[in-house]
């Protein structure tokens, strides 16, 4: 008879949360093993016993058959030796919080089929429960207040089990076995209606009632993971516009749920990789392109994407199969810039006159996490926004966090996300939102207080790094820490996303960075930028836009026909003005000939702004990028045009005059608006790989690294990659994080973590350019 042998062995990665220690039990006993599993600091802790045969082949399953939500990044045998006595059984044991943490924590999961399945079963004891769940699915990060992951430190904890749930608990053939948010209508929380000013609705049936509101046009707040979204009927015109009025959100786009795949294809061409991640187990919200499909206007106006996302959470299924419209409008619950409400006297407060009445759920949620956005640039998914079902799992596990102290980034000032690089790997926050607005600073320190405690990190006790940029409330925080402060230029940052998400620290690579504004070394506002050389051996600024003057500083950041007086002050003044007149055009004249407030600038972004402003876009953006956007949609409505306008790229500079010239000549020749747009997107594609091409030579690089937000434009990005690749260069660009400022924090704990020199911190003066 053969001898049993006992292996201890260590499992680190996504694997708390997620069934991994009921899958662990159920393969050990299959293999015919005994033994015990538990959570702690570092992930799994496994004692198999058993024959020799048997444990090698449950080693193998450990990885193979792992749950489809875990992700195993490491199984070791910490120690294997003779077991003389009979085969135990195999049990799951408590948590050993104790240690230093580093496991990891599973994002919020979507529902999974199984519990829709019992969901809209009679028979079954959670039938039409909101909050049914299992270990494949429902909340995790949303609801955990603490490591490891037990009722306990969750926000369940305050809901005892009923005799089924604990009996299903403990069952280790069930699914919901050591499922820690399981509930049902007995022993768990459940949803209230509200109207407007915040008192009860007598109702039988709160999600009916709920359904039919939106049915009458009523724009309702609806608790869901990981905050309350705004809800009202996407095809009544009148919902959407009250909505917009209510919210001061005149343009920027509203995301739609569809009740299903065919209620999303009555409105849009969805193709097969828009289905792979729309129904990913993330559930993001995915951009769409309109095409010429007849989309509500109100949804999108100016846009040529729509975002549109699947349900996630079992209030949503309940509410469409209870007869609410088949495609909702679902945007954040919130006043414009602000962040999402997400705790229940919160929302009935800020949402006060906003909504006509709140489906309002009893289980609390530990921190705000907003929908995901993903678009597809090249043929590859995007995270343009990286929040629920993708935060707080690590972007990059490298030995290169290992190093203590931890690494704390705290990105930049807008669409703000933070990076904790510890214990081998970077996590990067949910996405934050706009810095200079109070809540979304509030969050911001909330968030940073929190993912260091989750990880046993004292942010005084940290490297911190910080934007250049002075008066960022991000570098105003990391003074305040009290801790080593490093500040890292805002594009070098960009570009050192790309090369963190690979892993590729001596990589050299020419990196081009596309972006709107961020403070250069020199004092004044980068943002068409060129960088040659590695992570480990720095990255130097080789190349830039010409640079021009910018009228206001920030402010024409907001006003478009401010910053093309900027680009167009060195031309024929006769050439232009008729294109541009009005006050704020006189104003920016007056602030260029005085030299006030006139920063000089290098921003791509702007220059996106000046053509958007030539070719009939006014008035102030009342979101950012919104004039780019305008542009993007325009450029792809004409036809492929190989023509694009001369940017030449000499000396180390891209010159934008003789581009504007032949803009101008285009216009007063009456060429339509969307064919000059097409030719300003084909000309910047153009400039972009003749500047690659001469700069990867003379720096030895074959690989080209594109960041920045205007990267995120589907139709610049698709003229430029493969353009690039018949030069004979490689492309990347971001993926897991955003290729604007929500990716930043990862550069800029990249480059700590590979020792770069980092610049100093321009001084905190009054003039500052932004």
């Amino acid at each position: 008879m053969e001898l049993a042998e006992r292996a201890r062995i260590r499992v680190r990665g996504v694997v708390q949360g997620v069934g991994f220690r009921p899958f662990v039990v159920v393969l050990g006993r299959r293999h015919g093993l005994g033994g015990w599993i538990l959570n702690d600091a570092q992930g799994v802790l496994v004692e198999a016993i058993g024959a020799s045969a048997e444990l090698e082949a449950f080693l193998v399953d450990l990885r193979d058959r792992a749950p489809d939500a875990s992700r195993v990044d490491e199984i070791r045998v910490l120690e294997r030796d003779a077991w003389p006595g009979p085969v135990p059984s195999f049990e799951i044991r408590d948590s050993a919080p104790d240690g230093a943490v580093t496991t990891l924590i599973s994002p919020d999961l979507a529902v999974c089929d199984a519990c829709l399945a019992e969901l809209f079963d009679p028979a079954d004891a959670r039938f039409h429960y909101p909050y049914i769940n299992c270990t494949h699915c429902g909340p995790r990060y949303s609801i955990l207040h603490a490591l490891p992951y037990d009722r306990e430190r969750t926000t369940m904890a305050a809901y005892p089990l009923c005799e089924r749930c604990a009996g299903q608990y403990h069952d280790v053939a069930d699914r919901r076995f050591h499922a820690q948010p399981v509930a049902c209508p007995e022993c768990g929380p459940g949803y209230r209606l509200h109207d407007a000013g915040g008192a009860a609705v007598a109702t039988s049936d709160v999600v009916a009632e709920a359904a039919r509101r939106l049915r009458a046009g009523e724009i309702l707040a609806v608790k869901g993971i990981g905050g309350y979204h705004l809800a009202c009927d996407a095809r009544d015109p009148a919902a959407v516009a009250s909505l917009r009025r209510r919210k001061v959100r005149k343009e920027k786009p509203f995301a739609v749920m569809a009740r299903d795949l065919a209620a999303l294809r009555a409105l849009l061409d969805v193709d097969a990789d828009d289905v792979s991640a729309l129904t990913s187990v993330a559930r993001p919200i995915v951009l769409v392109p309109k095409g010429e499909r007849a989309v509500p206007e109100g949804l999108a106006p100016d846009n040529a994407d729509l975002g549109v996302m699947l349900p996630y959470a079992p209030l949503h299924h309940l509410l469409f199969a209870a007869g609410a419209p088949e495609l909702l409008v679902m945007t954040s619950a919130n006043r414009s810039s602000e962040p999402i409400a997400y705790r229940d006297d919160e929302a009935l407060a800020r949402l006060a006159g906003l909504a006509d009445a709140f489906l309002v759920g009893e289980r609390p949620i530990a921190r705000r996490v907003d929908d995901s956005v993903v678009a597809r640039l090249s043929g590859r998914p995007v995270v343009l926004r990286r929040a629920r079902g993708f935060a707080p799992a690590p972007v990059v596990s490298d030995p290169r966090f290992e190093a203590a102290p931890a690494i704390l980034a705290l990105g930049a000032g807008l669409k703000n996300a933070v990076t904790l690089a510890t214990a081998g790997h970077a996590f990067v926050s949910q996405h934050l939102g706009d810095l200079e607005q109070l809540e979304a600073a509030q969050a911001f320190e909330e968030t940073v207080r929190d993912l260091c405690a989750m990880y046993g990190v004292d942010p005084a006790a940290a490297r911190v790094v910080h934007d250049l940029h002075p008066n960022y409330r991000s570098s105003r925080f990391a003074r305040e820490l009290g801790a080593p402060a490093t500040a890292v230029q805002h594009h070098r940052a960009h570009i050192a996303s790309v090369l963190a998400e690979r892993r590729a620290w001596d990589r050299p690579v020419v990196g081009i960075a596309f972006d709107g504004a961020g403070l250069g070394e020199d004092g004044t506002v980068w943002g068409g930028e060129a960088f040659a050389g590695s992570l480990d051996g720095g990255l130097a600024r080789v190349a830039r836009l010409t640079p021009v003057p910018l009228p206001g500083g920030d402010a024409a950041a907001r006003r478009p026909e401010q910053a093309a007086v900027g680009f167009l002050w060195a031309l024929d003044h006769g050439a232009w003005r008729d294109r541009l007149s009005g006050p704020g055009t006189d104003v920016a004249a007056r602030l260029i000939e005085t030299g006030t407030r006139t920063p000089r600038t290098s921003s791509v972004g702007r220059l996106f702004d000046a053509v958007a402003a030539l070719l009939g876009f006014r008035g102030s953006m009342s979101f950012e990028g919104q004039a780019a956007a305008w542009l993007e949609a325009l450029a792809r409505t004409a036809p492929a045009d190989p023509m694009g306008y001369p940017l030449p790229f000499e000396d180390r500079a891209w010159h934008s005059a003789p581009l504007l010239e032949a803009l101008l000549d285009d216009v007063r020749t009456g060429t339509d608006a969307a064919v000059c747009a097409r030719r300003f997107h084909a000309g910047l594609a153009h400039a972009a790989v003749e500047a690659a091409a001469e700069l990867a030579e003379a720096y030895r690089a074959d690989t080209v690294a594109l960041s920045g937000g205007v990267w995120q434009n589907r139709l610049l990005h698709t003229l430029t990659v493969p353009a690039l690749a018949r030069a004979g260069l490689e492309a990347w660009w971001n993926e897991r994080v955003p290729p604007g400022d929500g990716g930043i924090s990862l550069g800029q704990a990249a480059l700590a973590a590979a020792g770069a020199s980092l610049e100093e911190e321009v001084a905190d003066v009054p003039g500052h350019p932004l």
